[in-house]
């Protein structure tokens, strides 16, 4: 079947909920990159029980209703779909276990016309077992072959340019080769980031780093820059530009900036672009 962006609105998306312990909390840092130094301090608040802290993208992983895009009638041709934007606001920091329950829609569809595709606006809430609100976790989907469709809904604010001064810092960080297979235990078990033949099949040569993987990365790899507290940060907003592979080397480039700091994370050996249009938000 074919959808309007008026059924997409009201499409109901199972609610989901997960219970989680401090385990799955530090598997998810050492998913991203956190523990390559095992001595280091910054690293060890994230994957060491004492003093454990989550990290603020721990979000995006937590109480997911699954591949709705797939599972449920929703008419979008989700094999043509990539995730375009990724913004994260965070209202409480999470709980390094407990409960969390999630409520999903999707909340704005912006028609680019028949042949070119829309972009369709998803958000899933995080809530703790009290009904606070810890995060909101929003993906801009590009669906490729849903041009047409038409636009209802609201649809996020454009992302930040990049500036176009040096950049204040850069951090570097090396991924490990077997990165997306720890980075799956999460729970994103798509066999493009395990399976060769898979891979092969999506158009790669070999399998890819999961674009969240890589995006909490780049939060590690900003906390740990700036050596801001996790409680801090208040919101997380990125564009997705190039796909990584485990393995790569993450040069992580960060503008200061009033209310927090731009970011753009490259591979350098590539010379791509995988992140951009980034933006940490944080408390004063």
């Amino acid at each position: 079947m074919t959808t309007t962006a008026d059924a997409l609105l009201r499409l109901a998306i199972p609610e989901s909920r997960q219970d989680y312990t401090v385990r799955d909390t530090m598997l998810y840092a050492l998913g991203v990159g956190a523990g390559s130094d095992p001595v280091s301090p910054a690293h060890l608040m994230f994957v060491y029980e004492e003093g454990l802290k989550a990290l603020p993208s721990f979000p995006v992983v937590m109480a997911h209703p699954g591949f709705w895009q797939r599972d449920l009638d929703t008419g979008l041709d989700y094999r043509r779909m990539v995730h375009g934007e990724q913004r994260t606001t965070i209202f409480r920091p999470l709980p390094t276990a407990g409960v969390v329950h999630g409520r999903s829609s999707v909340v704005g569809v912006a028609d680019k016309g028949e042949g070119r595709g829309a972009l369709a606006e998803y958000q899933r809430e995080l809530r703790d077992a009290a009904g606070n609100l810890l995060a909101v976790s929003s993906q801009t989907l590009f669906c490729r072959g849903d041009g047409g469709i038409g636009s209802a809904g609201t649809m996020p604010a454009p992302l930040r340019d990049t500036p176009e001064r040096a950049p204040d810092l850069v951090a570097e960080q090396q991924t490990l080769p077997q990165q997306a297979l720890l980075y799956r235990l999460s729970g994103d078990y798509n066999p493009l980031h395990a399976d060769p033949a898979a891979a092969r099949q999506g158009g790669f040569d070999r399998p890819i780093l999961q674009g969240l993987a890589t995006y909490g990365a780049a939060c590690f790899m900003l906390i740990t820059a700036l050596g801001c507290a996790p409680e801090a940060v208040r919101r997380l907003d990125c564009r997705f530009k190039s796909p990584a592979y485990p393995g790569d080397r993450f040069e992580l480039r960060i503008w200061r900036e009033p209310g927090g700091a731009s970011f753009e994370l490259r591979e350098p050996q590539r010379s791509v672009v995988l992140l951009g249009n980034g933006f940490m938000e944080l408390s004063e």
